[in-house]
């Protein structure tokens, strides 16, 4: 599986209920193939910095999930349907994604900025941030 995000504005004038089924619609569909959706945001209505399709304003609606590229290519397709979604986009965060990771976050990142270690614990030469004047 892979982890994505995706954000489509809906028309403002769309209502509650429709906005609800187009945010449950999104997240059976990532069920169906086999995903797990992370989050749910409904960001609300903001101005848009251009028309699209005559509309000022949008209701955004931000969905973080894990799944597979065929419910990418379904979710898409439900919305090109849909004539209250004006636009959306999804882009890949992760190419592969792990639910949960057995390495410690903090360990990982404190490894990651002391730099490459050989065997002997010693810090690799040549690996410096500053420059040596």
């Amino acid at each position: 599986m892979r982890r994505y995000e995706t954000i489509c504005i809906i028309r403002p004038g769309a209502g509650e209920e429709k906005i609800s089924a187009i945010a449950e619609k999104t997240t059976g569909i990532i069920q169906q193939f086999g995903g797990t959706p992370l989050r749910v945001d409904h960001w609300g209505v903001k101005k848009l910095a251009y028309l699209i399709q005559k509309e000022g304003q949008g209701y955004y609606l931000y969905i973080e999930y894990a799944g597979r590229p065929e419910a990418v290519q379904e979710i898409e397709r439900v919305f090109r349907i849909d004539d209250q979604v004006l636009k959306y986009m999804t882009v890949k965060t992760q190419a592969a994604y792990i639910p949960d990771p057995e390495v410690d976050k903090d360990e990982e990142s404190v490894t990651a900025a002391a730099g490459p270690v050989d065997e002997a614990g010693a810090e690799q030469p040549g690996n410096d941030v500053e420059a040596d004047a």
